[in-house]
């Protein structure tokens, strides 16, 4: 998924997208990397892998969250 930045957004503006952008791809790396783990696990360890997995999933929807404000201007569009 390819995000634009406006090329008329204010330097501190351009900022605040780019670094929500990275925390995103980030939280999205650590989803994968924890469903991985929860296919890996044995049966003692699926139940607390399945956990971090689910904890990861919400940081992820937290880092969609502060992405969508910061193309605030992307979401009244739609």
């Amino acid at each position: 998924m390819t995000f634009l930045i406006k090329a008329w957004a204010p330097p501190h503006e351009a900022q605040l997208q780019e670094r929500a952008l990275a925390t995103w791809r980030d939280a999205e790396l650590l989803v994968q990397l924890r469903w991985d783990n929860f296919l890996a696990a044995g049966r003692a360890s699926r139940r607390g892998t399945f956990a971090a997995y689910v904890a990861a999933l919400d940081a992820e929807a937290a880092a969609a969250a502060e992405l969508a404000d910061a193309h605030s201007d992307l979401t009244e569009a739609a």
